[in-house]
């Protein structure tokens, strides 16, 4: 049998931190064993459905690269087919019309909860011969009355239910639309789903579908329920927590591997594995090694997975991603060095590709003035004629090479008898404005000869007139 997924988001929101790892752990079962993932989108609820949460939802499982075999389908096109069903389990007596008014479910309600039972309906218009007049009435599953429901979870194990204890659910409302449940069965069955991957929130309506199935004369899927995503606090998730849409954290330059590599490690593992490509969780990926418990969202571990996948990921590809944000925040690159050498001077220094376009900045843009306390510590005068002769070597020097650089700056400093920390932090602070950079060899390369002198002349003339000053 070939294995078959599913992952049927509502747009009645955008897409979350919690879907994308339903949507990652289903693709990766699919593609582990050489299945298809298929894409329905669930929006039956046409009041809160919209056309921009179904783009966010594609846009975001596009940028993933969490592609789809088959879909998006979309259940507001099957509406017929919905019925079709509906209609033979009227006839078969599979399900019936019930005419009870909200107030009369209310009050039920009422009864049950003051008498400690379980809240349910109690099936009185099971057996309801005629119609009633004013009332639209619902459709309702007949449930069988005894026996149990076994759901083999490859998750959570053996969970048993009691069909005694379930009631017979609302399959169509009173205007027709079919709701959740039902929708869900006839997909799955008409879909040839094999594995149904989802949260653990749905395990209570499991039994429902599972009698709804083998009244459609259908076997059962395997189901796995997931654990819920705690935040750092232990509450449930929530936007407080950080990014509500999966393509916030794409704007905030969050490389698509690494979101992938740090949700499939929110309640999987492979041994101590810490860090995974796409093709080794497809190779490692089962859903039945998911842990029972659940598990919490730590953006600190996240943003250094994606430092590791940054550090790890090619010079082109970063370069390439460098540009957009470079681009978004107002950073000119025509005049500057190429994004490629960029990246992969600060890839080991930026936990995101935005923090990389920040941190950079200075390589594309001239700063109007160099840090206070950073020329106060470090552009003094004792290092004016070392800075001098560095502004010369480099002016001179024919191959303009990180090694040829690196050659300069320890050999002036030898002639000078400094310690190297003592000539490279000066020339530092001068061609960067600060006292932070990568490798002074690196940071002097990728920001270019032209602008290097131009900068040193600059920092010579402030150090310069502080001696002036000193000495008068």
């Amino acid at each position: 049998m070939k294995v078959r997924t599913r992952f049927a988001p509502s747009p009645t929101g955008v897409l979350h931190l919690g879907s994308v790892r339903t949507a990652l752990f289903s693709w990766l079962y699919a593609r582990r064993f050489d299945g298809e993932f298929v894409l329905r989108i669930e929006d039956t609820d046409r009041e809160r459905s919209t056309e921009e949460n179904v783009r966010a939802i594609v846009d975001g499982l596009d940028w993933l690269g969490l592609d789809a075999d088959a879909g998006p389908f979309f259940q507001t096109d099957r509406f017929d087919r919905y019925k079709e069903v509906l209609t033979a389990w009227l006839d078969t007596g599979k399900a019936y019309h019930c005419y009870c008014t909200k107030e009369e479910i209310d009050e039920l309600r009422e009864q049950q909860l003051a008498s400690g039972e379980k809240v349910r309906y109690d099936g009185r218009c099971r057996d309801r011969a005629r119609p009633r007049e004013g009332v639209d009435p619902v459709v309702r599953f007949r449930n069988p009355d005894a026996g149990e429901v076994v759901v083999n979870d490859a998750v959570r194990g053996r969970v048993v239910f009691d069909n005694a204890q379930l009631d017979d659910l609302i399959i169509a409302r009173s205007n027709g639309t079919p709701t959740y449940n039902f929708t869900v069965v006839v997909d799955d069955s008409d879909m040839k789903i094999t594995h149904v991957i989802r949260g653990d929130d749905h395990l209570n309506n499991t039994p429902r579908q599972m009698n709804m199935l083998e009244a459609l004369g259908v076997d059962n899927p395997v189901y796995a329920h997931l654990p819920m995503i705690l935040g750092p606090d232990g509450a449930k998730l929530s936007k407080r927590h950080g990014a509500v849409d999966i393509r916030d954290y794409r704007d905030q330059g969050y490389l698509p591997e690494a979101m992938l590599n740090y949700l499939v490690r929110l309640g999987w593992s492979h041994g101590d594995k810490e860090l995974f490509t796409t093709d080794q969780m497809i190779e490692l990926f089962d859903i039945n090694d998911v842990n029972q418990s659940a598990s919490a969202f730590n953006p600190d571990k996240l943003r250094w997975i994606n430092q590791q996948h940054i550090i790890r990921a090619s010079t082109e590809r970063l370069g390439e991603q460098l540009v957009r944000f470079l681009k978004r925040s107002g950073i000119p690159i025509t005049s500057g060095p190429s994004p490629a050498d960029v990246a992969e001077v600060f890839r080991e220094r930026a936990e995101t590709i935005q923090q990389m376009a920040d941190n950079s900045r200075y390589c594309f843009v001239d700063f109007d003035a160099i840090d206070p306390k950073a020329a106060k510590k470090h552009l003094r005068p004792v290092v004016l004629e070392p800075l001098k002769a560095v502004r010369t070597a480099l002016a001179e020097t024919p191959d303009w090479e990180k090694k040829e650089i690196e050659t300069v700056i320890k050999k002036i400093a030898a002639e000078f008898d400094i310690n190297i920390g003592k000539l490279g932090q000066p020339i530092r602070v001068a061609v960067t404005g600060g006292a932070v950079s990568p490798p002074i060899d690196a940071t002097v390369w990728v920001i270019g000869r032209s602008r290097v002198i131009d900068r040193l002349d600059a920092a010579i003339q402030i150090i310069a007139a502080r001696a002036a000053a000193s000495n008068s």
